[in-house]
């Protein structure tokens, strides 16, 4: 099977390596970053996790799509903040049989792929698994978790059972779901209360859970979300998100979020596709998100600030 990754980011970098593990598959890292793409070229992708590094060489990058060609499946894992102009650079991975798998965060994702190449070939999931670009051709495996698949119409088809299969045979534990919209929704809610708040305060996800007032920061924001999923008929996978949510900073304690990340190093962060999403659909709902509308107001702040002190 050829596989492309859509972005060699920390956890596209990841799954290629696990991916690249099976001996029928053929993977393709696709990334604008040169620096980063010639050095796994040159010396193999490095993983560390538990103290061990290895090194994987059974993959291979690109900048270009027009380099790999056509692609069995396609996982997309670049920000959501670039997720149409990526794909769009990217057509030449699709063939009349490809199919597209999101494992992004953030709302949006899923559509603007459908639109850009077909409703019927896209189909979505989440990933608990957690990693940390370190810097060019070395990432950090900073712990497992279960990626959750599914149709988006929620019929358990072959090729999601062949899609996880496939991905079991790699070493990545995967269950298919019926409501793979829930489940990126559940997945949201859990950003929606550590992400930008983390990147705020710039602690670690379980240390959000020492403070009183960013816990009760997180429960109110995470409410909020789920009176607007509730509102657009969502079926959340936790009668109580917000406990939810602290249990996942709990388990994630020492790992920096992804939004924590990208402030760090000034980049625009995903927090339109976040907190900001809330935001948007509580507008649509008729139903005000103060927390959420606060949070997205801070982060705009703070990029703004990171991007113009360049």
């Amino acid at each position: 099977m050829r596989i492309g990754i859509l972005g060699a980011g920390a956890m596209g970098c990841l799954y290629g390596a696990f991916l690249s593990r099976n001996d029928d598959s053929e993977v393709f890292l696709v990334d604008v970053r040169k620096d980063h793409i010639d050095l796994i070229n040159r010396e193999g992708l490095k993983v560390e996790e538990d103290g061990e590094e290895k090194t994987y060489t059974r993959l291979r990058g690109c900048t270009d799509a027009r380099d790999v060609g056509e692609c069995d499946l396609v996982l997309v894992f670049v920000k959501s903040t670039v997720t149409e102009r990526a794909i769009q650079g990217a057509l030449d991975l699709f063939g009349p049989d490809t199919v597209a798998m999101t494992l992004q965060n953030g709302l949006g994702n899923l559509e603007i792929i459908q639109a850009a190449v077909g409703r019927e070939r896209v189909i979505g999931g989440t990933t608990a698994h957690g990693a940390t670009m370190i810097r060019a051709g070395r990432i950090r495996h900073g712990g497992n978790g279960i990626t959750v698949i599914g149709e988006p119409d929620g019929k358990r088809t072959s090729r999601i059972e062949n899609i996880r299969t496939l991905f079991e045979n790699a070493g990545l534990d995967t269950e298919i779901s019926s409501n793979v919209i829930g489940l990126i929704w559940d997945k949201l809610l859990v950003n929606v209360g550590i992400n930008g708040l983390t990147a705020i305060t710039g602690i670690e996800n379980g240390k959000l859970l020492n403070h009183p007032e960013m816990v009760d920061i997180m429960n109110r924001c995470v409410k909020e979300a789920a009176e607007v999923a509730k509102a657009m008929g969502i079926d959340l996978g936790y009668e109580d998100p917000a406990a939810h949510t602290r249990e996942v900073a709990r388990a994630t304690g020492e790992n920096r979020s992804s939004m924590l990340q990208d402030m760090i190093r000034g980049n625009v962060t995903e927090i339109d596709m976040i907190n900001g999403a809330i935001v948007k659909a509580g507008e649509r709902s008729g139903i005000d998100t103060p927390y959420n509308r606060t949070v997205t107001a801070l982060i705009k702040c703070l990029e703004r600030e990171k991007t113009e002190g360049r």
